[in-house]
């Protein structure tokens, strides 16, 4: 006679989540929990697991979901055989995880049920009534997300501050907040400055208050500050705060996002979701920057903390491939005609080499990195010792230097360095444009050409006047040739860029001699 055997009971996993738990008091994930576990008891499964994801997006599939992974990789281990959540959106936002799970209902057999009912994967009715949902979800999702895309734009064309988390200086209304301002600006001065500047680390070091800097004092940990405040409002408005981010060290990928930020030179940002990541999760600082139909950067309606100048000027050495990386992240330059002298072959600027100069536009790397020179090679030594030579020289004529009308002078330098500034900016933001391919050669040379004939009017408006500073010790000399031969290499760059623009002819080949000619150097 047969005999009646008992039908094994499922093994039943529960998966609560919630989008956004604004008073994290769980209240929410405890009614999906109470329903989810109802509908185990009334189909008399075995609840081996619950997984919860509290204020997790499933909307975004770059979001990491903690819970959701570990579900998934339970299932695969096979360590229950059904699913149980309070609605489908709960699951799942994405069609194509939706279609992984009923993959899995259909060839493996699991059963995936809603505590309301919509959904039970174990039929084909199910199915489709899941497959029109999740569809009609998503929908609905990237109708929000346009919505909120176009709002954020239009904020960002209009200079408004962007809503969300402050960065460090600001108030979340854009307002300055002075004591991190002053911080703001040691970083940048400190990291920019010609001579011995600060690596990121020691920057980070110095705001974790284990490596003095003269005008960093240490702080506490941005994130840690944000969330205090927080928590601070929430007390102020009677509700329960939130736990507060704990306090700890500086990192230096905190400095990078400081120094990366066009914020604070007054640029208005808007991040498109097409922009790609740099080279890590950030996703590239040049999309940030909005632009007028002129291409220049919109500005922002908030105070600037950081000018242009410095602000382009921190991008170009974070960009500089020959910046060390090494423990000491020094950013020093090494070589008197990195970044100055120009190619003569393309025209855009040399960089240093283990054995002289090189232009980036005429290096060619393979898939293991190896670098072939297709272009310009030059050695450094001597193209430098005959560029000092003829400055030196240039420097013992009379008239030099126009230091014949310094006198009584009663113009300020500060509405000249302004305009040095603003131009400065100018050639850094075309170089840039030009790199990232948003405009062409003829584009940047027309740019840098204009900007740099009127650099040469203020520096010589400038130098007539005796208020360049940072020339000083070349300036006030006696003898301003020897001056210069003595001075730093920083001063040494800045008397040349002032007085010339040096350019590198390629060498011929088969000659081992330098020729002096292969170095052009035209006279401001």
């Amino acid at each position: 006679m047969p005999t009646d055997k008992a039908v094994p009971r499922r093994k039943a996993a529960i998966y609560l989540r919630i989008s956004l738990d604004r008073e994290m008091d769980g209240f929410a994930i405890d009614r999906q929990r109470e329903q989810c576990e109802a509908l185990a008891a009334y189909r008399q499964w075995e609840v081996v697991e619950i997984y919860v994801d509290q204020s997790k997006s499933a909307t975004d599939r770059t979001k990491i979901r903690p819970a959701y992974d570990q579900m998934v990789a339970d299932y695969k281990a096979g360590a229950f055989d059904a699913i149980i959540c309070y609605d489908l959106d709960r699951l799942t936002c994405q069609p194509r995880q939706l279609e992984d799970w009923i993959d899995a209902s259909e060839l493996r057999g699991l059963a995936l049920v809603t505590a309301n009912g919509d959904a039970d994967l174990s039929t084909d009715g199910g199915r489709m009534s899941a497959r029109i949902k999740a569809a009609v979800a998503r929908a609905e999702m990237e109708r929000k997300s346009a919505r909120q895309s176009a709002a954020q734009l239009q904020r960002a064309k209009q200079g408004r501050a962007p809503k969300g988390m402050r960065p460090f200086g600001y108030a979340v209304n854009g307002d300055v907040i002075p004591d991190e301002a002053e911080a703001v600006r040691a970083i940048y001065r400190l990291f920019t400055r010609a001579e011995h500047p600060e690596s990121l680390r020691s920057l980070a070091r110095a705001l974790s208050g284990t490596q003095p800097l003269p005008g960093i004092s240490p702080r506490p940990k941005h994130s840690h500050v944000v969330s205090v405040e927080r928590a601070q409002r929430r007390i102020a408005e009677g509700k329960e705060p939130r736990p507060v981010a704990p306090d700890g060290d500086w990192s230096p990928s905190t400095i990078i996002g400081i120094l990366r930020n066009p914020r604070y030179a007054q640029i208005s940002t808007y991040t498109p979701k097409t922009a790609q990541p740099d080279g890590g999760r950030r996703r590239t600082w040049r999309a940030q920057i909005l632009r007028d139909d002129a291409g220049e950067p919109i500005r922002g309606q908030w105070e600037a903390i950081v000018d242009d100048e410095t602000w382009w000027r921190a991008q170009s050495i974070l960009d500089d491939t020959e910046r060390a990386t090494n423990t000491s992240g020094s950013t020093k330059r090494k070589h008197l005609g990195s970044g100055l002298y120009r190619c003569g072959v393309c025209d855009a600027k040399v960089t240093g080499a283990p054995r002289g100069y090189r232009c980036a536009k005429h290096v060619q790397r393979d898939d293991q990195g190896n670098v072939t020179v297709t272009g310009l090679m030059r050695s450094g030594a001597e193209v430098d010792a005959f560029v000092l030579k003829v400055i030196a020289k240039r420097l013992k004529m009379p008239d030099a230097l126009r230091m014949e009308t310094v006198a009584d002078s009663t113009l300020t330098s500060s509405g000249i360095n302004a305009a040095i500034s603003e131009q400065r900016a100018r050639i850094l933001r075309a170089q840039h444009d030009y790199d990232e391919e948003i405009i062409e050669g003829r584009d940047l040379k027309r740019i840098r050409d204009a900007a740099e004939a009127h650099i040469a009017q203020l520096e010589s408006e400038r130098l007539m006047r005796g208020q360049t500073t940072g020339l000083s010790p070349v300036l006030g000399a006696d003898d301003p040739s020897q001056a210069f031969l003595d001075a730093s290499l920083e001063v040494q760059r800045q008397v040349i860029d002032v007085l010339a623009t040096v350019t590198l002819l390629p060498h011929p080949r088969g000659k081992k001699t330098f020729n002096p000619d292969t170095v052009v150097i035209e006279w401001r």
